[in-house]
């Protein structure tokens, strides 16, 4: 009897703790320099119209040109407007009064970066995108610290700068970024098939490599590893509007969009990670919104009026169907570092400086 009252007694210890055991993912997502002009209104009629800026204006005009907002940024986002509208919370549409913004003050994508993962803005030490281990720890770091989450963090980015961003040194979180290979001793054919059409593909950038590589190592690497918390960077939209290429900025951001789609349905077919995942997607800034010296919309910085503009989406599990949010509303970017450790119900502050939860219910 005693040996039965033991193994009852250690039989319910198991499955409390087993009951108390966060099952949350989540997957964070950010589109390097994504303007909320596209995101809320679709192609601009003033770059859209610009052959300096678009090339073939009749082609990308046929492509992604229509009447009203609306249906704009439905042809150039179809999966968020037809999709992630009706079940998640979409901020930053400035047009009707939803305000998302940096608080760093340097606006270019390290700063950016920082403030994303750590929930602050570090100026005095983050002014530049040198290749600079980050002396602050992001929660990727600080979920992967966990005994839960050891070893189920993952982060993948089309610029090379991510391992220092995220300090893999010190964080020991595998960053796939730039033009690496597989992080894995044992890669899927998947795996060797992307690392071979990788090095084969002419690059066009020294520094970003193009967004399906990325995409489709995260893929992989979600499929066999199962990470608990991913972070994937697409960066080509912030490239091409360097380049002052609308038609690739637009071809690549709808691309984007499906991308997200398709990570969001295999979420949806995998056990694991069915209705217990949340996607929180971002921007690290905005940029200018003509072609003045002080406003062009291929650059970005302090200087640039109006690139401190960006806008946030989140969708999936434990977020409500609120829509696109359209009243009077501020939120900042350096909320989403604790959004995403309250998520996963893990204790952060940031050294008392990380921006509050955001409200997704």
């Amino acid at each position: 009897m005693k040996q039965l009252l033991i193994l009852f007694f250690f039989s319910c210890i198991s499955i409390s703790a087993i009951a108390q055991e966060n099952d949350n993912k989540v997957i964070l997502i950010t589109m390097d320099g994504l303007r909320w002009q596209e995101m809320f209104g679709g192609a601009d009629s003033l770059l859209i119209n610009n052959e300096e800026a678009a090339g073939n204006v009749d082609y990308l005009k046929s492509v992604f040109w229509r009447d009203s907002k609306k249906e704009r940024r439905e042809v150039l986002f179809p999966f968020v407007w037809n999709t992630v509208a009706e079940t998640g919370i979409i901020m930053g549409n400035r047009w009707k009064g939803s305000k998302v913004n940096l608080t760093n003050q340097r606006v270019f994508s390290y700063p950016g970066y920082n403030e994303i993962l750590t929930g602050y803005a570090d100026d005095e030490n983050i002014d530049s995108n040198d290749k600079i281990n980050n002396k602050n720890k992001t929660i990727l770091e600080v979920v992967n610290n966990q005994s839960e989450y050891n070893g189920r963090v993952l982060a993948f980015g089309s610029w090379d700068v991510f391992p220092y961003i995220i300090n893999e040194e010190r964080s020991g979180i595998p960053v796939n970024a730039g033009y690496m290979h597989a992080r894995t001793d044992q890669p899927t054919a998947n795996e060797l098939l992307i690392n071979k059409i990788q090095d084969e593909t002419p690059k066009r950038w020294s520094t970003v490599r193009y967004d399906t590589f990325t995409h489709n190592y995260a893929l992989e690497a979600i499929k066999r590893v199962h990470p608990k918390l991913v972070y994937i960077s697409y960066g080509e939209t912030d490239d091409f509007a360097h380049d002052e290429d609308y038609e690739h900025y637009l071809f690549s951001a709808r691309n984007t969009d499906n991308l997200i789609k398709e990570l969001w349905q295999f979420t949806q077919s995998d056990p694991f990670y069915k209705g217990k995942t949340t996607f929180i997607i971002t921007t690290d800034h905005g940029r200018g919104w003509g072609f003045d010296e002080d406003s062009h919309w291929r650059g970005h910085g302090i200087d640039y009026e109006g690139a401190n503009a960006t806008w946030i989406i989140a969708f999936g599990n434990g977020v409500a169907s609120r829509g696109e949010i359209q009243s009077n509303s501020q939120v900042y970017t350096n909320q989403i570092a604790k959004t995403i450790t309250q998520i996963l119900d893990v204790e952060y502050d940031g050294n008392g400086k990380a921006g509050a939860p955001l409200y997704l219910k």
